[in-house]
């Protein structure tokens, strides 16, 4: 009986010293379970039972002592009993369910996409992501297999490529603006990674975070992005860019001293003040617009419609016509008129 009980474990844990492990086999090393062993399972630690590679029964973080009451499925099919003792031949893996930090992701080859602005045009792409396992016996079955052991190195590629896919994926799908990707890393990382939840959860895993660190695109579409960035133009405001590009090509002009340089120069800039000369009086004919449309109350003097009767902040009623409802006279913005002190409303 003792050749017998040396040939079965007692104690069954995992202290992970490891940073990249997700499953590990315990060494059964030929020996059985004894009925009434110890099984430890720690904080972020799934542990599972299988039996002639079938998942048999599963625990979370906790201590148990095996019986056969919470082995109901291995003891059913690979329970044997020995001289009064019950003992258990299979196999057992822990899975790490910790959060994975700081995983890389990157396009290895540009991405094409469609833009409306600058046409098709070629991307690149990196960043970090974050994963855990959530579902332990998905991923055993999907991922793992009959390995000892499975670490980081085994599944990141994979899993890059995935997120690189679905990247290229909701791009299409969203038909972002390159303008818009290059201004909101943050909302663009938020839509993959949504995206990507549901690919992560058929493999049993849960994508924690996902942040996109840069993306770049051709020299020629980058320089276009900054000189749009640095006006706050968007699709509006074509116009002042096409001004702009006027007054680099006059810029340009102006450094030739010959003769041709001159002539093109003084066409240009002839060109360019015209423009902004039109800018500008469309500007003041706004502003005038306006003006017009607006009126201050008599009372606390805060800006309201032409056509208001009463002020929007303090109730009072709002002198409509601009003349003495006693005399006709020319009223202004006073509480009483100047001609006969009648009480202005």
């Amino acid at each position: 009986m003792g050749f017998f009980k040396s040939q079965m474990w007692k104690i069954l844990e995992w202290k992970d010293d490891s940073r990249d492990t997700l499953v590990y086999r315990f060494p059964m090393d030929g020996k059985e379970i004894m009925s009434g062993s110890q099984l430890t399972v720690r904080e972020s630690q799934i542990a599972v039972f299988v039996h002639l590679g079938k998942i048999a029964d599963v625990f979370g973080p906790g201590k148990y002592k095996l019986t056969t009451k919470n082995l109901p499925i291995l003891s059913g099919i690979g329970s044997i009993w020995y001289q009064g003792e019950s003992r258990f031949k299979a196999d057992l893996y822990f899975v790490n369910t910790k959060q994975f930090l700081d995983r890389k992701w990157g396009t290895s080859n540009p991405v094409a996409m469609r833009d409306n602005e600058f046409g098709a045009i070629r991307l690149r792409a990196y960043g970090n992501y974050a994963f855990r396992v959530t579902d332990a016996v998905t991923f055993m079955k999907e991922v793992f297999g009959t390995r000892g052991l499975v670490t980081l190195s085994d599944i990141e590629g994979n899993l890059a490529n995935l997120l690189v896919s679905q990247m290229s994926d909701t791009i299409a799908e969203s038909k972002i603006s390159a303008l818009d990707m290059a201004m909101n890393y943050s909302e663009f990382g938020d839509m993959i990674r949504d995206n990507a939840r549901g690919r992560f959860a058929e493999l049993g895993l849960e994508i924690t975070a996902f942040t996109v660190v840069n993306i770049s695109f051709p020299e020629t579409v980058e320089k276009a992005l900054d000189e749009r960035t640095s006006l706050g133009i968007l699709s509006d405001h074509m116009g002042v860019y096409a001004q702009k590009k006027a007054a680099d090509a006059l810029g340009e002009a102006a450094k030739n001293q010959g003769g041709t340089g001159t002539v093109i120069g003084m066409g240009l800039g002839s060109f360019v003040n015209g423009q902004m000369g039109a800018m500008m009086n469309n500007v003041q004919q706004t502003e005038q617009k306006k003006s017009d449309d607006e009126k201050y109350c008599a009372e606390c003097g805060a800006k309201m419609k032409k056509t208001a009767k009463f002020c929007p902040n303090c109730g009072t009623r709002a002198q409509q016509s601009g003349k003495c409802p006693n005399c006709g006279a020319e009223a202004g913005s006073g509480k009483f008129c100047p001609e006969c002190g009648e009480k202005l409303n």
